[in-house]
């Protein structure tokens, strides 16, 4: 059963404070070579069938109106695994 995942991010100039959580926290703990961490989600959509254009399109679209707050969030990748 193929899978599409899609990838939500905040968007790039809005404060990503678990980031900046997490980013202190590295520092803390000795891993200063990481300056910057950004967290985002990963959301899977199991397809019952082939994934065609029109899934594809189907998704974006779902990605774009319920998965993310487009206020504060951008899609950044959407792609097909098996």
């Amino acid at each position: 059963m193929p899978t599409i995942v899609v990838d939500v991010m905040p968007k790039a100039e809005l404060l990503d404070p678990q980031g900046k959580a997490v980013t202190g926290s590295l520092a803390r703990l000795g891993h200063g070579a990481f300056q910057n961490v950004r967290i985002g989600k990963r959301i899977e959509l199991s397809v019952d069938g082939e994934v065609t254009d029109e899934v594809l399109a189907e998704a974006q679209k779902i990605a774009d109106e319920i998965l993310s707050n487009q206020v504060i969030e951008d899609v950044v990748n959407i792609e097909v695994v098996s």
